[in-house]
């Protein structure tokens, strides 16, 4: 039985020219890029290549920091912006915020810092004017530029220009990590991560804007000045790379398809607003553990949200009115750049085989 992968937003599917570009120096360049052999020199040819890939797609003036991943990112991020201060203070952010920043607002609140939290569902404009508003005081706003779970996005581009026309000494950290290459980016802080866009797991970045001030949070080697030492992963960064550069946009047409498709069902709810063409979230009435299994039996990969909250009900949707069995039902299709037309027509038919085996209907 062959997949239908529709959860890209959890890992999108490595693509072609990463995995050659991986196999290619894993065996090649497998030295210690601090090491001052040829091997050593050439792969520290291949980071510092793949550093100026990824920088050129990237607000100017800034370096790249090369970390695990997102959620390393937005911890450095966080934290490294925060131990700067010898007192605690206020910091703005979402209640539409992966995990990797929601968790770390958390302790950063338990430490005594202030935390303010906006939703988009008591917003009445635009969200990045609310945003703005709402940060005097504040000596960090952090933001996503894309909810992972509805696709929701946020102009981080205009969220950083009124932040720092009204409050210049604020820094701005935006969690990028599925708005990169999607959205256009922008911040003091920009936080990456290669496998949701077509790289390998275990590399993402984190940009850090010329003059922007971090407290170290590991400690060992000198690597990438001292903010993040460990050897770094020669053939993941360049996949990342790869992938960014051969990276294409997902096709408006199949998210369209998609939701035609779902308004014909009697019992469907779309919850995706002003979202990316990658990311749409909707509810069908039958328990969402119960329509992940019934359709992963059929060949099918889809999400109920953010795999990091694995099994636990959304945060994130009540912030959008979401709630009871909308919410106890949703689902999350995400595309990739390997998803055709013809998946999505699958996809209904075999969603509809499950509403009416489990008795899916409207809520309200």
């Amino acid at each position: 039985m062959s997949i239908i992968y529709f959860d890209n937003a959890a890992s999108a599917k490595p693509c072609d020219e990463a995995v050659d570009v991986f196999n290619a120096v894993i065996r090649e360049n497998y030295a210690n890029s601090m090491s001052l052999h040829k091997g050593g020199i050439e792969a520290e040819r291949i980071i510092t290549s793949s550093r100026e890939a990824l920088l050129a797609l990237l607000p100017k003036n800034g370096d790249l920091i090369f970390t695990s991943g997102a959620t390393e990112s937005n911890n450095s991020a966080l934290l490294g912006t925060a131990e700067l201060r010898r007192e605690s203070g206020r910091i703005v952010s979402t209640t539409i915020e992966h995990p990797s920043v929601a968790r770390v607002l958390d302790k950063l609140s338990e430490r005594g810092f202030e935390v303010t939290r906006l939703s988009p569902g008591n917003c009445r404009g635009d969200f990045e004017d609310y945003i703005a508003e709402n940060s005097q005081g504040a000596f960090m706003v952090s933001v996503t530029a894309v909810c992972g779970e509805t696709g929701f996005k946020i102009d981080t581009a205009r969220v950083y220009s009124e932040i720092k026309r009204r409050f210049p000494g604020c820094t701005v950290h935006t969690d990028g990590s599925q708005g990169f290459l999607k959205v256009p980016l922008d911040g003091d802080l920009i936080s990456l991560s290669a496998h949701k866009i077509g790289g390998i797991a275990g590399a993402g970045g984190l940009f850090v804007k010329n003059g922007v001030r971090l407290a170290a949070r590991l400690f060992g080697g000198n690597q990438q000045k001292g903010l993040r030492p460990g050897t770094l992963p020669t053939a993941l960064i360049a996949a990342f790379a790869k992938a960014a550069e051969t990276s294409r946009p997902i096709d408006g047409a199949l998210q369209k398809r998609l939701a035609d498709g779902l308004n014909r069902l009697d019992g469907i709810k779309i919850n995706s607003r002003d979202n990316v063409n990658n990311i749409l979230n909707f509810s069908c009435g039958v328990k969402s553990e119960v329509m992940l299994h019934f359709l992963a039996e059929k060949g099918i990969y889809v999400s109920s949200g953010s795999a990091c909250s694995k099994g636990k009900k959304s945060e994130i949707l009540p912030s959008y009115g979401i709630s009871g069995k909308a919410l106890d039902s949703a689902i999350r299709v995400s595309f990739g750049r390997q998803n055709t037309a013809g998946e999505v027509d699958v996809f209904l038919e075999r969603l509809e085989a499950g509403m009416k085996r489990f008795g899916g209907r409207p809520w309200n």
